[in-house]
Order: structure tokens, then sequence, then C-alpha cells
């Protein structure tokens, strides 16, 4: 295989184990730890085929660029630590020719503890997660991040990326406080905001979630996603308009 997988993680000992499993066919598999203190990296050590990385965090773009340097391959395959390759997606790792202009997208079917979530918008995402680091890298950007794929070809791979995001009502409530966060600090003083938008964005996201895409056919769960989804999108700019109005502020002073 010439396919090193990559990955970025902090605090992620609850999940990492399960996808470093999934991992054990990789000769090269790089974790970039930036300051976990929950026994992640002691995890991360027991696996002989993972080179561990420490090294700090400035935007998921610039990270991953770093975290990819250290691959021993030029084929790069970017995996969260709650995330678990299936068997058919590393078989096609392991058979396919790779097409080197080409960013190669992946099926995501996407969990709340054990449970398959089929709508509110999770299932079956298409994600950029295979690409060659001789031909392109991820854009710069704090959050939002994205592999470059001006003149490039776009191609499905075969199989999956199981995606265990949520273990927890708790995990909702931290992961939205980060997110929110770090939209609002890439977006200062280049987006507007009010608290009217944070209030109609918020509002639109659970409509969009729990109705237009059917998340309340995944029971409870449904309900708890479209709920943080609304969350995440009432602070993500209430936060920005904080910070665009402290700013406004230091500039008059």
């Amino acid at each position: 295989m010439n396919v090193s997988a990559v990955m970025i993680v902090k605090n992620g000992a609850r999940t990492i184990q399960k996808s470093l499993e999934s991992l054990g066919g990789f000769d090269d598999v790089v974790v970039y730890d930036n300051g976990s203190s929950d026994g992640t990296q002691e995890i991360t050590c027991s696996f002989s085929n993972v080179n561990l990385i420490e090294g700090e965090f400035d935007g998921f773009g610039t990270t991953k660029n770093r975290a990819a340097s250290y691959a021993v391959h030029d084929w790069i395959l970017i995996i969260d630590s709650d995330e678990v390759v299936d068997e058919e997606l590393f078989h096609a790792l392991k058979t396919q020719k790779l097409d080197s202009n080409a960013i190669y997208i992946v099926n995501f079917l996407a969990y709340y503890k054990d449970i398959p979530i089929r709508y509110c918008g999770w299932n079956n995402q298409k994600i950029r997660r295979l690409y060659n680091r001789s031909v392109t890298r991820f854009n710069d950007n704090f959050v939002h991040e994205n592999i470059i794929d001006e003149g490039m070809k776009k191609l499905l791979i075969d199989g999956n990326m199981k995606h265990y995001s949520y273990m927890s009502i708790s995990d909702f409530i931290v992961k939205l406080d980060r997110y929110s966060t770090l939209f609002a600090t890439d977006n200062v003083g280049k987006k507007s905001s009010s608290p009217a938008k944070a209030f109609f964005n918020g509002l639109y996201s659970f409509f969009r979630t729990y109705i237009l895409k059917r998340g309340f056919l995944d029971g409870y769960a449904g309900l708890i996603i479209a709920f943080s989804h609304m969350a995440t999108n009432f602070y993500k700019y209430i936060k920005l308009y904080e910070m665009n109005m402290e700013q406004k502020s230091k500039r008059g002073n």
C-alpha cells in the first residue's frame, strides 16, 4: 500500500482505539496530537504502525498540511479520531490504481453512539479525503478547510468511512462551543452579523435538519442533532456579532 493515513487529534481517547484498529493494514499512520491530556497519546503509542507527532494547532487547514508533511507516502488519507475505515474502503485503497491528478471522495456513514443516522443530512455525505500531496494540499482556512481542487478530477472511491462523532449529548455541547468560536474567530472583521441573523439562522437550521432533511425519522437522536445544528448556528453568528462589536470598539479607542 502506498497510502499514508494522517490524523490530527486532541483528547480523542474515547474513539481513537477503534479508529487506529481499522488502520492496522496501513504501514504508515501519522497521528498529530495537539495537547491531549486524556490518554490519547498512550493509546496511540500502543500501535506499532503509528508515528506520533506532537505539535501546535493553528487552524485545520494549516495543521493538516503540517501533519501530512510527516507521512512516508505522497498519497494521504485524512481521517479523524472518531472515524473508522471499513473493509471495502481498505480493499480499494490497497488495490486501486490511483490517479495523481484526482482527489478521491469517500462516502460517510454517520452514527450517534452506535445508532445509525439515516437522515438529518448526515448520512451518505461525500467528502474529499484522499489526495496526492505532491500535486495538491489543503487550503489554509482556520475552519471549513478543503483540499484545493483547481484543475483536478474528483472521483468516488469504493467503500465507506464510519463516523462516530458524538458519543453523548455532552459531546454536542462541547463541539458546538468549539466550532462556533472557531467560526467567529476566523470571520471577525470579514463578515457582518446581528442578533436577528443569529436567531433566524439558528431557527432555519432546526427546520432544515428536522423537517426538510427528515431528521424526525431518526427518532430522539434526530431531535438532538437538529437542536444542536440550531444552537451551533445561533452561537456562530452571535459570537461573531460580539467579536465584531469588540473590534469596532477597540478601533474607536
